[in-house]
C-alpha cells in the first residue's frame, strides 16, 4: 500500500527541518563506529579493572572477538514493572555463553513510581528523573567496552531516558527488553468509581485502600493505558523491541524465551558481524512517525508529546507540535483502552493487540514499512506474534482480525475517524489536549476562571463546595522552570464529580496529567509557562476562558489583556525538602515543554 500523502508530508516536513542536525549526529556516530569495537583500544589495565569479577567469562572477554553485551537496568522494587528485572541479568548472562558471546550489568539507572508520588512532592523531581536517567546510562555506557545494548526499563520516564542515552551512544546497537503487565485485577472503571466516591466522602480510606490494593496487585506494569504500557507500544512501533514482546504478562515462559530471543539478537547485529544495525540508523525521522501513528491509532499517553520531542533531539530530529496535530487528524483511533474505554491492555493483548494494529496501518498506509528494526529490515514483521512450540520461540502471522470489536477495530471500522491529540493555541499560549476519552458534547467549554497556584488548592475548594458554577479551573505555575512540571492526576476524581454534577469544567495548566487523564478536558503543557512570564501569568479570577478543542484554539476572551503584566508567584516552597534542592540546576536551564522540556539536549 502506498503511503498516505500527509504521511510522507509531515516525514518530508521533518526530514527538511532536522537535516542538519541530523547530518552532524550521523557524523559522529559514522566516526564512532569507525574507531571499531571499543574494547580494542582499551590498554590492559583497563581491561583487567572491567573484566575482574567476570569468572568464567574472562578469557572470552580479554579474547576481544566475541560481542560483549552491556546490560544498563531499570530495577527495583519500588515499581512493578521493573521487580522482573531482578533476575534478567543471570538469564541474559547464560543466553549470551550459549549465542558465544558475554554480558555485563553496565550500570543501573533510577526509576521513579509516578502511582507513589501522585500529588506528592515527589512528583516534582519526576520529570527531571528523565535526564538523571539519560545521564546515568550515560555512565554506564562510558566504560566503552559494548559492542551492543540491552536496556530494561518499562514506565514513564525510564523508557524516554533510555532511548536519550541509546540515541547518544547510536553507534551502539540497542534491543529494549520489557517485563510485561501485571495480569488483570480489579476492573479500571470500578477502581475510578471507589476514587470519586471517596472523593466525595461516600466511602472511607479502608475502602479505598482495598479498591487500590485489588487493581495493582503484582508484578508487572499497571494494566491501564497510561505512559508505561503507551511507552511499550512505542518501543515496537519503532522497532526496538523484538516484534510481539509489549505485552506479554511476567513469570511466563514466553516471557523467558523472549528474553533470551532478545540477548541472541544483539549479539548478532553488533559491528563484529554482518548484520550491523547501530540504534543511531534504527531512530531515523521514519521510525519517529511510525511512533506517533502509533500513539494516536492507540489513544496513547499525552506525556509522549513531551517525550517524543527530547528522545527525536537526541538523535538530530526536530519535531512539533504541528507535526502530532497533523497525524492525530490523519490516523484514525482503533483502541478502546482504560481510560479511553473499560479494557485493560491484557484484554487488548488478547484481542490482536499491537500486531493486528501494525498490520492494519500498514495496510491503510499509514506506517512506513522500509526502516531499519533490531528485528531486521521492515516494519512487517511486527504484524506477527511470538509463540512457544515445543519450547521453540516462533513468530507466526496473527488472524489478521480483531477477536473483540469493543477493544480493537481494524482502520477501515475505527472508533474516531481521527486521533484523540489536538493541538491547543490561542492568546494563552499553545498547547494540548488528549479528548480520545471526552465526550464530544465537551470538546468546546466557555466558562470563567478559577485560578489557583497547585492542586492543594483546587481540592481544598472542592472539600469547601467552592465550585457551584461552570467553571475553567486554571493551576498555573506549574511548568518545568517553576517546580519541575508534576503531574496533576490527583485532579481527575474532583474534576470528574464535578463534571458528573452537571457542571461544565475544563482544566488548563502549565502543567501535566497523567496518561490516566481521562473525560474531563484538558489543556495541558501550556507554554510560554507562567513562571517564565507566558500569558497564564496574566490571567484574573472570574476571566472568561473559551477551550474550543474543534477549533484547536485556547483563548481569554477580555479586553487588554495583552497589556496586562504577569503576576509573579513565590516559589520558594518547592525549592526544598524531597531532594528539590538538588534539582535547582535543571530547574533553571529547562527547555520549553514545546520541545520536550529537556535538559540534557
Amino acid at each position: 500500500m502506498p503511503l498516505n500523502p500527509r504521511i510522507e508530508a509531515v516525514t518530508d516536513r521533518i526530514r527538511t527541518r532536522s537535516a542538519a542536525r541530523r547530518s552532524a549526529y550521523l557524523d559522529r556516530m559514522a566516526r564512532a563506529a569507525e574507531a571499531g569495537p571499543a574494547r580494542a583500544h582499551l590498554s590492559c589495565g583497563n581491561q583487567a579493572h572491567a573484566y575482574a569479577a567476570m569468572a568464567e567469562d574472562k578469557d572470552a572477554l580479554a579474547g576481544a572477538r566475541a560481542p560483549n553485551i552491556g546490560i544498563v537496568t531499570a530495577y527495583n522494587d519500588m515499581l512493578s514493572a521493573h521487580q522482573p528485572f531482578e533476575t534478567y541479568p543471570e538469564v541474559i548472562r547464560r543466553a549470551a555463553r550459549a549465542a558465544g558471546a558475554t554480558a555485563q550489568v553496565a550500570g543501573g539507572v533510577p526509576a521513579m513510581c509516578d502511582g507513589v508520588t501522585q500529588g506528592q512532592p515527589g512528583m516534582e523531581l519526576s520529570l527531571f528523573s528523565r535526564d538523571v536517567i539519560a545521564l546515568s546510562a550515560g555512565v554506564a555506557m562510558s566504560h566503552n567496552c559494548f559492542d551492543a545494548a540491552l536496556w530494561l526499563g518499562v514506565c514513564d520516564k525510564i523508557v524516554p531516558g533510555l532511548v536519550i542515552a541509546a540515541a547518544t551512544f547510536g553507534h551502539v546497537p540497542a534491543v529494549f527488553v520489557p517485563a510485561g503487565p501485571m495480569t488483570s485485577g480489579l476492573p479500571n472503571d470500578e477502581k475510578s468509581k471507589v476514587r470519586q466516591q471517596f472523593a466525595q466522602g461516600e466511602v472511607g480510606r479502608d475502602a479505598l485502600m482495598k479498591a487500590e490494593m485489588a487493581s495493582y496487585h503484582g508484578p508487572g506494569t499497571c494494566t491501564f493505558y497510561g505512559t508505561a504500557n503507551t511507552n511499550q507500544m512505542l518501543m515496537e512501533f519503532m522497532g526496538l523491541h523484538l516484534p510481539g514482546a509489549a505485552f506479554i504478562n511476567p513469570g511466563t515462559p514466553l516471557r523467558e524465551a523472549l528474553t533470551v530471543a532478545a540477548t541472541e539478537r544483539a549479539a548478532a547485529i553488533t559491528a563484529l558481524g554482518n548484520d550491523y544495525r547501530p540504534a543511531g540508523q534504527v531512530l531515523d525521522e521514519r521510525a519517529f512517525v511510525n511512533g506517533i501513528v502509533g500513539l494516536m491509532a492507540t489513544g496513547g499517553s499525552t506525556n509522549l508529546v513531551l517525550h517524543l520531542p527530547a528522545m527525536a533531539r537526541a538523535a538530530g530530529i526536530e519535531l512539533t507540535l504541528e507535526d502530532f496535530a497533523e497525524i492525530s487528524d490523519t490516523v484514525p483511533l482503533m483502541a478502546k483502552v482504560y481510560p479511553n474505554g473499560l479494557a485493560d491492555v491484557n484484554h487488548f493483548h488478547a484481542a490482536g493487540g499491537l500486531g493486528f494494529m501494525i498490520g492494519e496501518l500498514l495496510g491503510a498506509g499509514l506506517l512506513h514499512e522500509d526502516v531499519c528494526t533490531v528485528a531486521g529490515d521492515g516494519l512487517a514483521r511486527y504484524a506477527q506474534e511470538p509463540k512457544l512450540h515445543d519450547g521453540q520461540l516462533v513468530w507466526e502471522d496473527g488472524s489478521g482480525e480483531s477477536l473483540n470489536d469493543r477493544i480493537l477495530r481494524p482502520a477501515r471500522d475505527p472508533f474516531q475517524k481521527v486521533g484523540g491529540l489536538k493541538q491547543l493555541s490561542g492568546n494563552l499560549g499553545q498547547g494540548v489536549i488528549k479528548v480520545s476519552a471526552v465526550d464530544p458534547e465537551r470538546h468546546v467549554i466557555e466558562a470563567r476562571a478559577r485560578i489557583f497556584h497547585d492542586q492543594a488548592e483546587v481540592r481544598q475548594a472542592f472539600r469547601d463546595g467552592a465550585f457551584t458554577e461552570d467553571a475553567i479551573v486554571v493551576v498555573r505555575f506549574q511548568g518545568p522552570a517553576a517546580n519541575g512540571m508534576p503531574e496533576l492526576h490527583s485532579l481527575t476524581p474532583v474534576l470528574a464529580v464535578l463534571q458528573d454534577r452537571g457542571l461544565r469544567v475544563a482544566l488548563v495548566t502549565d502543567g501535566r496529567m497523567s496518561g490516566a487523564s481521562g473525560r474531563v478536558p484538558a489543556a495541558i503543557h501550556v507554554a510560554p509557562e507562567a513562571a517564565k512570564g507566558g500569558p497564564l501569568a496574566r490571567l484574573r479570577e472570574g476571566d472568561l476562558v473559551r477551550l474550543d478543542a474543534v477549533a484547536g484554539t485556547l483563548d481569554v476572551l477580555e479586553e487588554g489583556f495583552d497589556a496586562r503584566a504577569p503576576i509573579e508567584a513565590d516559589l520558594s516552597a518547592n525549592q526544598h525538602g524531597i531532594g528539590r534542592e538538588l534539582f535547582a540546576a535543571f530547574r533553571n536551564t529547562v527547555g520549553d515543554s514545546t520541545i520536550g522540556a529537556g535538559v540534557v539536549v
